[in-house]
């Protein structure tokens, strides 16, 4: 058979596949079918390869190239046009026939004719008849639609930034770009943004069905009740009661719904055939540990052809999109829509370069969307320099996995770096001193005035690393079971207790691995202690994104109650160097963590040698080996022929390499007598070779003898539970940033006070003292603390004491106190230079008032009587609160209840007015 003949024979299939009913020409029948495709069809200029028949009517060309010459369909365009404008035999309508089709066996491309400006696309398979029908019924195409019907956007319950996504978005489809991304810091609204533009592409863009692809069932689940709560801006209805929006499950894609949210996972099995494991879809693709065995690629489902859906919207692309996953995106033939906070080059890439909206986190913070951050460096001399265990040293050894314990002694000296702290050796001391130093710089430098500790989220190493952490913070808090929890995918109650952690009382602190460490918001959140390091960018920027979002006073004080406001910041403690260490835009080889090593290697024994599979069995493998002693690392070489743990790591990792597998297919084919390119391969070329490569590099764990050895080896890695050498904390201090930005905080106040003081009330009492004498009230001071609270300044007055007490230590009294809004008055007057040192304002009232009334009973004949003195100091204290006294603050309860105005009066008389205006003016100027 000719390379033609083989291409044909393919497409046929294809073209029956997908509802073709093909048929040569002179064999034709076109009321067989809906839909009939016509072998060599003559035209005036020479017979076609295909005509498309839909309802006896000809709609479209398939121009049929052999395998080989995939890269020249471009240029075989030309030729499709030219027969889609030829005058067909016996065809009495002369328009020119709108849908155009270039393909090989391999390869098809589609235009159609009739868009604005018709540009091809590759499609995975051909469209149905009933689908090429529906089309020609609209009076419009969809991409017609998208450059001229869609109306302007309504902004009134947009964000600046969502309305710059939607629009970008729309500008984006309308010159038909395929793919584009939208960057928006967490906290900013994706989803609401996503569910705004969604909503005009089903109403003005005529989509039929959208898909929202996410990476785990709870991210579905949190969309699913966004599309619930979100009402249009031009319907009073919500959005599910207008469109029909569903949760793919097993029964699959509903034919009536206009939205379908599904996980990735999901779409995958459906699309390749593979068996689902539902656990799968509770853990992020990227990460997935049972979802999948590599060997299916995706093949063309009668259910799901790949006209499904107009538009995919992605959630979180940036982890959910690659390798085994980016089959579904491919398939599917949609515009590609994702949305991320922390895009890296590889989502740049994948979305071609198209940022239609790019919101930062800095963007955000300066907005009030979300809220900034500080960094607290804890240095601990075992963290630093590390420690050594002489050897015949009476300690701990302990099983990592089932972590029993034996009392024995260490048969060689053991010394260890910080970076092994906590996988080959723990130090009980290490984890004290840490979470001690942590407690006291939250309690007394951070957030001096709570009772409560504010809500903790604690990123640990590992699972065992974790349950030692949360052992250590009862003891150190002294504290119960609620106090510290653990939320991790080992964890069977792991839902319950992020939820508890997220909207109750306790737990206060929560220790993790990876399960919060992405997509998961915990509103409350005011302090990330690291204890691991992270070396990827994106992921590091996702687990700092964990403390990011911002929350109102109300908010915050109904799991924080002795919190005075909403929540202004984040403290990030970097117990570990993780803000120094350098960051790659790379993941970890470990992408089933919670898998043990004897499990991966009965699964690849039994054939399951999936990516994920492979390369964190490849990754356990060469770490172990560099933890093995001599006697450990040759029983292993034995049992393996000779091949150390580390060789067969890397031999799993070679025999993944997606270069080494294209050339091997091309050498495959070079013998067989084919010529082929690297972009020529058959899916199923590729696919032989990486089964032969995977077969070879996994031919050694057959052998029984070698994984058991292995696991041998693994069992003898106990930890040594380190109790003799003590740590100390070398230094425990701000990073460099946080004075920074304390610095920035201080000069901004000085600037915006000079730049307002005509403006605002407050400012210009202060401005025009001592000339001009008028109350200061405590409007003028709320006016000011809203002024300085709003973009971009961001300021309230417990940021601003603690950023002057940073820059300005020795001259700032009070830290450790709960600030009030009069205290406003105290930093205002530091600024602008009336006072040499910032004292609370109440301290500063007390004294004024102690010299004030000392002052009034030398001059007077009598001094004033106990119960008058008693009055003074409430009316003083009044002054403390609210800046001033007249006669109807009186009726405020304190002042009421002793007997208000009229017991005042009885007290002084006619002399009251003129007391309460010196008090005023004397007390506050």
């Amino acid at each position: 058979m000719t390379p033609e003949a083989q291409a044909r024979q393919v497409i046929d299939e294809r073209l029956q596949a997908t509802g073709w009913l093909v048929q040569d020409y002179r064999q034709l029948n076109l009321g067989a079918a809906l839909g009939v495709a016509v072998r060599e069809y003559p035209t005036d200029t020479g017979p076609a390869d295909y005509v498309l028949f839909v309802g006896r009517e000809a709609v479209g060309i398939v121009e049929a190239k052999r395998d080989d010459a995939g890269e020249q369909l471009v240029v075989t365009e030309s030729q499709t046009e030219r027969y889609a404008h030829s005058r067909l035999k016996w065809r009495t309508n002369n328009q020119p026939l709108p849908f155009l089709f270039e393909a090989t066996g391999q390869i098809t491309r589609f235009t159609d004719g009739r868009d604005p400006a018709p540009r091809s696309r590759e499609v995975f398979r051909f469209f149905r008849p009933e689908t090429l029908a529906a089309w020609l019924a609209q009076p419009t195409t969809l991409r017609q639609r998208l450059r001229e019907a869609m109306p302007p956007l309504p902004t009134d319950n947009l964000r600046d930034c969502q309305t710059s996504a939607v629009t970008g978005l729309e500008q984006s489809l309308a010159a038909n770009r395929p793919r584009a991304l939208v960057h928006m810091a967490t906290g900013a609204g994706k989803t609401f943004t996503a569910i705004t533009a969604v909503y005009r592409l089903l109403k003005f863009g005529g989509a039929k069905r959208i898909l929202f692809l996410v990476d785990t069932r709870n991210l579905g689940k949190q969309a699913h009740q966004e599309f619930m709560a979100y009402t249009p801006p031009d319907d009073g209805r919500k959005f599910t009661e207008l469109y029909n929006v569903q949760r793919v499950g097993p029964a699959g894609v509903d034919r009536h719904a206009q939205v379908c949210i599904s996980t990735i996972q999901r779409m995958y099995a459906a699309l390749s055939g593979e068996v689902l494991d539902e656990s799968a879809e509770d853990i992020p693709a990227a990460e997935v540990a049972k979802a999948v065995k590599q060997g299916r690629l995706v093949s063309y489902s009668p259910e799901l052809p790949v006209e499904t859906f107009d538009f995919i919207v992605i959630d979180e692309c940036h982890r959910s999109i690659y390798n085994l996953w980016k089959q579904v995106l491919d398939y599917f033939d949609a515009f590609l829509i994702g949305l991320t906070a922390t895009p890296d080059k590889r989502t740049y890439g994948f979305f071609n370069e198209n940022v239609v909206a790019e919101y930062s986190y800095e963007d955000s913070v300066a907005d009030g969307v979300n809220v900034g951050y500080d960094v607290w460096e804890i240095v601990t001399e075992v963290t630093q320099q590390g420690a050594e265990l002489k050897a015949k040293e009476w300690v701990d050894h302990r099983d990592r996995q089932t972590r029993k314990k034996r009392w024995g002694q260490t048969e060689e000296d053991t010394a260890y770096t910080g970076k092994e702290l906590d996988r080959s050796v723990v130090n009980v001391s290490q984890i004290r001193q840490v979470l001690r130093e942590m407690k006291r710089v939250v309690e007394h430098e951070l957030f001096p005035a709570r009772r409560e500790v504010p809500k903790t989220l604690i990123f640990a190493k590992t699972d065992s690393h974790a349950d030692d952490i949360v052992q250590a913070v009862r003891e150190v808090y002294g504290q119960g079971n609620a106090f510290c929890r653990k939320v991790t995918y080992s964890e069977k109650q792991a839902d319950a207790v992020l939820a508890a952690f997220r909207n109750d009382y306790h737990p206060r602190i929560a220790v993790t691995v990876d399960m919060i460490a992405t997509g998961t918001d915990v509103k409350p959140l005011e302090v990330l202690l690291f204890m691991r390091d992270v070396r990827s960018k994106g992921y590091y920027e996702q687990m700092k994104g964990r403390g990011v979002r911002s929350l109102d006073a109300d908010g915050l004080q109904k799991v924080s109650a002795s919190a005075s406001g909403a929540k202004e910041r984040f403290i990030l403690i970097d117990a570990v160097g993780v803000e120094k260490s350098l960051k790659t835009e790379s993941r970890s080889l470990e992408q089933k963590p919670g898998v043990p090593l004897k499990d991966l290697l009965q699964a690849v024994a039994l054939n399951q040698r999936d990516d994920d599979t492979l390369l964190t069995l490849a990754n356990r493998l060469v770490r172990l080996d560099k933890q093995l002693d001599d006697k450990a690392r040759a029983r292993i070489e034995r049992a393996s022929g000779g091949v150390p743990a580390r060789e067969l790591g890397k031999a799993l990792l070679k025999a993944l390499d997606p270069d080494a597998i294209a050339q091997a297919a091309l050498d495959t084919a070079r013998l067989s007598g084919i010529t082929r390119s690297e972009d020529t391969l058959l899916p199923d070329e590729l696919q032989a070779a990486r089964a032969t490569r995977v077969a070879a590099a996994c031919a050694p764990f057959d052998a029984p003898e070698l994984r058991e050895q292995i696991e041998h080896a693994r069992r003898e890695r106990e930890q040594l539970i380190d109790h003799v050498n003590l740590d100390r904390i070398l230094t425990s201090s701000p990073a460099a940033q946080m004075d920074e930005h304390a610095r920035a905080d201080v000069q901004a106040f000085k600037d915006f006070a000079q730049a307002h003081k005509d403006e605002l009330a407050a400012l210009s009492f202060f401005y025009q003292q001592p000339y001009q004498r008028r109350a200061l009230t405590i409007d003028a001071v709320q006016e000011l603390a809203d002024a300085i609270a709003r973009p971009p300044l961001m300021l309230t007055t417990d940021r601003l004491w603690a950023a002057y007490a940073r820059v300005q230590a020795g001259q700032v009294k009070g830290v450790g106190l709960q600030r009030q809004l009069t205290d406003l008055v105290a930093l205002l007057r530091f600024a602008l230079g009336l006072e040499a040192e910032l004292t609370p304002f109440a301290d500063t009232v007390n004294q004024r008032f102690a010299d004030w009334i000392w002052r009034h009973n030398s001059r007077r004949a009598t001094a004033f009587t106990p119960e008058q003195t008693d009055w003074l100091r409430l009316m003083k204290d009044h002054i403390a609160s609210s800046c001033s006294i007249a006669r109807d603050d009186f009726d405020y309860a304190e002042l009421a209840a002793r007997g208000g105005l009229q017991k005042a009066w009885g007290l002084f008389g006619e002399e009251l007015d003129g007391l309460m205006a010196g008090m005023n003016e004397e007390l506050v100027a």
